[in-house]
């Protein structure tokens, strides 16, 4: 979880270095953010009770939950090197198998790196941190989703090409660590506010440890004024932010392995 920023100027120094990376690099072979169709999703944890959250703000579900299922060895050492392998799984039993990177400059992301329709590279705004993320997903059938899970498939089998040589030519790390294996499962419900403005995740761990984070994504440029706006609404509805502003994601796995 994460740190409201007291003052929002931090978030717009970060980004606005961000998108003046892209103008520096108009003679190289890189795509900008605007062609990117980059975007920020600014995110906020929230602490308290689940069901006061959901009335406080008046949440929605958005379907069933779902169950996530991370990967990792037991001393985290893809979350280390700023790597999540994630695997979402729908009622049905199919499943979205993604790799996501942090800290990637979205501004210099080679063409092909990510390719149309398989992935995206957007910005992640956690209080006063912004960075680019590269996420590059992949739809396996409920056949391949049960393989995976009962070990039957190893998690570097499952990737995909992008997702493989993403991997390789640019985290520079392949093969995957020996002892990769499945952590959770993590129960997960997500919301909706009313009139669709923000999406709510809450998630609850085999320990019945629980998570809510809200957020919202607008385009980079907007990023500043809509963490206000955020923080004011939720402020108006009287719902507690915690202190730890971190991102959540080390927060649940370094859960998962204890």
């Amino acid at each position: 979880m994460f740190r409201i920023p007291r003052n929002a100027r931090v978030i717009a120094v970060a980004i606005a270095a961000m998108v003046s990376t892209a103008s520096h690099a108009a003679g190289e072979k890189t795509t900008s953010p605007k062609a990117m169709g980059a975007s920020a999703e600014v995110q906020i944890g929230l602490c308290g009770a689940a069901d006061h959250i959901v009335r406080a703000l008046d949440l929605r579900p958005r379907g069933a939950p779902i169950t996530v299922w991370q990967f990792d060895d037991d001393a985290l050492t893809l979350l280390q090197r700023g790597l999540r392998l994630r695997l979402r799984v729908a009622v049905d039993g199919s499943s979205e198998y993604t790799l996501k990177v942090a800290d990637q400059d979205c501004a210099r992301l080679a063409p092909g790196r990510v390719p149309p329709g398989e992935g995206k590279c957007e910005y992640d705004v956690y209080g006063e941190n912004a960075a680019g993320a590269v996420s590059i997903t992949r739809p396996l059938s409920a056949k391949d989703t049960g393989e995976l899970l009962a070990g039957r498939s190893a998690p570097a089998q499952a990737l995909n090409r992008a997702q493989a040589q993403y991997l390789r030519k640019v985290v520079r790390l392949w093969p995957l660590p020996a002892g990769v294996g499945k952590l959770g499962p993590i129960e997960v419900q997500r919301y909706r506010t009313r009139g669709d403005i923000y999406d709510v995740d809450i998630s609850r761990l085999p320990d019945d440890q629980r998570y809510a984070e809200i957020s919202r994504k607008v385009p980079i440029a907007d990023a500043t004024r809509a963490m206000g706006v955020l923080k004011d609404d939720l402020l108006k509805a009287g719902v507690a932010v915690c202190g730890d502003q971190s991102s959540p994601a080390g927060s649940k796995l370094r859960a998962l392995v204890r």
